[in-house]
């Protein structure tokens, strides 16, 4: 089994775990953390450059790594892995988000509890994203979600206890449905008289399911997934789950968590049911639409940081799932690339506000002001972030939503395009509630003037944000590496969707 690389994203953090329970101060759990985060990073990226080297040598296989496992008969349930250029960026996602949300809790009380419990959450996001056995799958996001209730309820702030009861009994109720959908496709996952199977690719590869219960099984499983993702509207957990989540937890779940909605929507709903997403996509393109611009306007009327934020990681999230339900390879990439960059500057977003509110003991943008005076370097990264978040040349969000614009106008119909307009209004929607929050946040007169004590980020808090910062202007100067990375995942070869192209 340990001979296939992708089983260590598992095996790490158990073992990580294993030396928490065993370190007796606050040193030795920051250096597990820590050194198990970077092991987790530089697995990822060992196995990108590994993954580009095989499909410059001609590799076409539809997933690379493939293993499979028998776990059990009775059922053909198998620990089946493998990943392609998608999973790969997601991999690479969570190890960055997990190193700078440690730096992150780098003071965080009960350090031992809280990194065991969030290193757990960090299990299930690494074991879905290498899983193609759907029982499997399903088994590491229910891992992913269980840990969030006692984060929250712990370490959160705030309603805590009925921020993290909402936001599990959310997310459990979009287990239900994804359940049901996931044992109808099993049940008719291979033509009569042969074995039935969880593997993804052995379902699509089989294309047994009929017409009709395409359409029945795939609400099941896009509402699912699409709760995760913050789908109006089912989004209503989200602010508030954020609100009162501990900053690291908040990098992750905004981060990564949510991530797992949009990628099970086109791992599984879409790519498995291609002529129900074909007919029904239209209903969800209304309800992600909705998202997408509800998201912004709610963000504009916040004056909570975390709460601005939550509305906005809505707004983006649902803009995922609108370009995914175009089922067109322009839209799908920018998709991947919005998932890319919505993690990496939520992340510096939620580690921000976490640096600032743990200095002013607010985040309600009314009671702060000049902080760019007070804390330089903490309010150039704000700024940073917010540009990056309003689309603008040279960061990620400009080329992740261009493509997704562009993408999305080419279809022809007018429905589309009207949807793909009133989108594109939520560019500057945003424009207004982020520069309004820099307004009053950053510039203008200090509030308190006991704020003029306090002291700019320490050394873990420049180490955690500079790397995000580093991420998020990667993608924007160099666009076409992750574009290659991904595009092979929409070659006529290996993705039959019908209607893609």
């Amino acid at each position: 089994m340990f001979s296939n690389i992708l089983i260590y994203f598992v095996v790490i953090p158990l073992v990580m775990m294993l030396g928490l329970f065993l370190c007796r101060n606050i040193k030795q759990i920051r250096a597990v953390a820590v050194v198990g985060s970077v092991a987790l990073t530089a697995l990822s990226v060992w196995l990108l450059i590994d993954y580009l080297a095989l499909r410059a040598d001609g590799v076409s296989d539809p997933m690379l790594w493939v293993d499979s496992w028998q776990w059990f008969a009775p059922l053909n349930i198998h620990l089946a892995v493998g990943v392609d250029g998608i999973s790969i960026a997601m991999l690479i996602l969570t190890g960055i988000i997990l190193i700078t949300g440690s730096f992150a809790s780098w003071e965080i009380p009960q350090p031992k509890e809280f990194f065991l419990w969030l290193i757990l959450l960090s299990t299930g996001v690494y074991g879905f994203f290498i899983s193609i056995d759907l029982f499997t799958m399903f088994m590491f996001y229910e891992v992913a979600l269980i840990p969030m209730y006692l984060l929250i309820g712990v370490w959160g702030s705030g309603n805590k206890n009925y921020s993290a009861m909402k936001l599990t009994l959310m997310l459990m109720g979009g287990s239900a449905f994804l359940m049901l959908g996931l044992i109808g496709i099993y049940y008719h996952s291979a033509p009569e008289g042969q074995p039935l199977t969880w593997n993804i690719l052995e379902i699509a590869k089989n294309d047994a399911i009929s017409h009709g219960w395409q359409t029945f099984l795939f609400p099941m499983t896009f509402v699912g997934f699409g709760v995760l993702g913050a789908m109006f509207p089912f989004h209503t957990w989200s602010p508030d789950g954020h609100a009162s989540a501990p900053t690291a937890v908040s990098m992750l779940h905004a981060g990564v968590l949510m991530k797992l909605g949009g990628y099970g929507c086109f791992r599984v709903a879409i790519y498995l049911m291609p002529q129900a997403a074909n007919e029904l996509a239209w209903i969800f393109l209304i309800l992600t639409g909705i998202s997408v611009v509800y998201g912004a306007f709610s963000a504009c009327v916040q004056n909570d940081l975390k709460y601005i934020n939550a509305y906005s990681s809505v707004s983006h999230c649902g803009l995922v799932l609108f370009a995914i339900l175009m089922l067109n390879t322009t839209a799908m990439t920018g998709a991947i690339m919005q998932m890319l960059s919505h993690g990496l500057m939520t992340a510096l977003f939620f580690a921000l506000i976490g640096m600032i509110y743990g200095r002013t003991h607010t985040r309600d943008i009314r009671e702060m002001g000049g902080m760019m005076q007070i804390l330089p370097y903490l309010s150039v990264c704000y700024v940073i972030a917010g540009m990056a978040s309003l689309g603008l040349p040279g960061l990620s969000g400009f080329v992740a939503e261009m493509t997704i614009f562009v993408g999305s106008f080419q279809h022809s119909d007018m429905f589309h395009r009207v949807f793909v307009i009133v989108a594109c209004s939520s560019i500057v929607t945003t424009a207004v509630y982020i520069l309004r929050v820099v307004g009053k946040l950053l510039y203008g007169p200090v509030y308190d003037e006991h704020h003029l004590t306090l002291t700019d980020a320490k050394w873990w808090e420049r180490l955690s944000t500079a790397t995000l910062i580093v991420c998020v202007a990667a993608i924007g100067f160099f666009p076409n590496f992750f574009i290659d990375l991904i595009k092979f995942t929409f070659s006529p070869e290996i993705f039959t969707v019908i209607g893609l192209n």
